[in-house]
């Protein structure tokens, strides 16, 4: 009995709970930072387990994006942020 028909959804359901908790991870960085008027993207890398590189984007159009803020950060299991470095402040 093969297992390949059932990998295909179990893969999708963890690649949608990362991009779930990516989302989340963002929503609270942006939260902590305050929301700039030239926002382009938040930028979030999961680098292993628990630990998480967050870009943040800032610029009018993609000629003119520059990396504004960069963060490593530890997280839980539900993408609050247990620690920052550097430490996130509220800017905007």
């Amino acid at each position: 009995m093969s297992t390949k028909p059932q990998e295909g959804p179990v893969k999708e359901q963890k690649h949608q709970e990362r991009q779930q908790l990516s989302a989340a991870i963002g929503r609270h960085v942006m939260n902590a930072l305050g929301q700039p008027a030239d926002l382009h993207r938040v930028h979030v890398r999961q680098l292993w387990d628990d630990h998480y590189r967050v870009n943040i984007l800032l610029g009018l159009d993609a000629a003119s994006v520059r990396i504004a803020h960069s963060y490593f950060l530890v997280t839980d299991g539900s993408g609050n942020i247990v620690a920052s470095v550097p430490k996130i402040t509220r800017e905007y």
